[in-house]
């Protein structure tokens, strides 16, 4: 347990002086706080959250609340199979929880796939019994992802991570739904703030840095962009789509033929091989019909065989939302436009690689533009993105 650490350096004297001359609390004993269940959805709607374990919590808060695009990360429990877990209950190994992370992010700043980044550069990914001096299941390292693209965004790192042979044992990280997040005791969050000697000791001892530092050499400090700065400039998915907004329907009405209006109004269903397209192999992207919003690139785009435009991913997944859709009685996962709320299609997790997502869209949601229009139609940052 943490706390080991910290009563060796207490033997020691070292803690003890400390405490007694700059009034240092010690750590929290108290039973009597539970977890709290947390809402595995940020409140704000404009942030995302992933949810990482990687042992000692309050060293993954530690080093996640620093980095630029993250707004707060929560100290909790995750993955295990009882209720309200105390920290007391997952530290006896009686609950199946480990000590898990939920980090809130402005994906506009900072990427899942960066997040991700920097989380092999806090770990010791090999090991699925603890976590350096931290031993048992509730110190286990796992990514609990929270959709199908954390899914497969956590499974191309992870296979990267293994091709870059950086370590010699097998990969132990689980990869596993996010069910219940249970938010630690109020104590425990931001421990690094409220005692940062305590910390800092705890940190030292219990060989984590020592350990990356060993491992990652003058790469542990690299940023995430720096691995790609090499590569050829590609547009910026992450920008943030404020800039495109919904007009009036007394405007869309005039402006958009009928089928148009019916799709992206009133939640429509073109017909399948009978749209604009279905069959276009031009290079280009496609925008929201109704506010412009970039949407997908030809460069997702394949021939699915369903009779509508089908695509593996968004340009920017910030620019479009989906949501359950039951109006066929089973469930689907409806897409729609981010600001303009335009009905565009559904997502089916049937598609090809590297995403497995198939998402499937009505023309009359979409206008093309045409790769060599881009420049003058005012999309001239994507320009690039076909000069790989």
């Amino acid at each position: 347990m943490k706390s080991t650490v910290l009563k060796v350096v207490a033997v020691l004297g070292i803690c003890s002086a400390v405490i007694f001359f700059v009034g240092v609390d010690p750590i929290s004993t108290s039973t009597n706080e539970e977890a709290t269940p947390a809402d595995n959805a940020d409140a704000m709607g404009e942030l995302e959250i992933a949810t990482l374990a990687g042992g000692c919590f309050w060293c993954i808060e530690s080093t996640f609340e620093k980095i630029p695009g993250v707004k707060k990360a929560v100290s909790g429990y995750a993955g295990g199979n009882t209720e309200n877990p105390t920290y007391h209950d997952v530290g006896a190994g009686n609950t199946g929880h480990t000590e898990t992370v939920q980090i809130h992010y402005d994906p506009t700043v900072i990427s899942y796939e960066g997040l991700l980044h920097q989380f092999w550069r806090e770990i010791d990914p090999t090991d699925p019994d603890g976590q350096f001096v931290d031993r048992g299941s509730m110190y286990r390292p796992a990514i609990f992802y929270h959709d199908d693209e954390q899914k497969t965004a956590a499974e191309s790192s992870l296979k990267k991570l293994k091709q870059s042979k950086r370590f010699s044992k097998p990969l132990a990280v689980e990869l596993l739904p996010l069910g219940q997040f249970w938010e630690a005791e109020s104590y425990h969050q931001d421990y690094y703030k409220k005692s940062p000697f305590q910390y800092k000791v705890y940190r030292h001892g219990s060989g984590r840095d020592q350990f990356l530092e060993k491992v990652w050499g003058e790469e542990l400090h690299k940023k995430y962009q720096d691995e790609t700065s090499a590569a050829v400039t590609k547009p910026d998915r992450t920008k943030s789509s404020s800039a495109y907004q919904k007009p009036s329907d007394e405007e869309l009405r005039q402006r958009l033929t009928k089928i148009q209006y019916q799709v992206t109004q009133l939640d429509g269903t073109e017909r399948p091989f009978n749209n604009a397209y279905w069959n276009n192999k031009e290079e280009g992207i496609y925008v929201d019909i109704v506010s412009g919003e970039p949407l997908f690139s030809s460069q997702d785009k394949y021939r699915s065989g369903t009779g509508w435009p089908s695509f593996t991913q968004p340009i920017n997944k910030n620019f479009i939302k989906t949501s359950l859709d039951f109006k066929l009685g089973l469930p689907r996962t409806e897409v729609r436009s981010k600001n303009a709320d335009s009905h565009l299609g559904h997502v089916f997790k049937d598609g090809p690689a590297p995403t497995g997502l198939r998402y499937c869209l009505n023309s009359a949601a979409l206008r093309f533009v045409a790769k060599d229009d881009l420049e003058k139609e005012g999309y001239g940052k994507f320009k690039d993105f076909f000069n790989s």
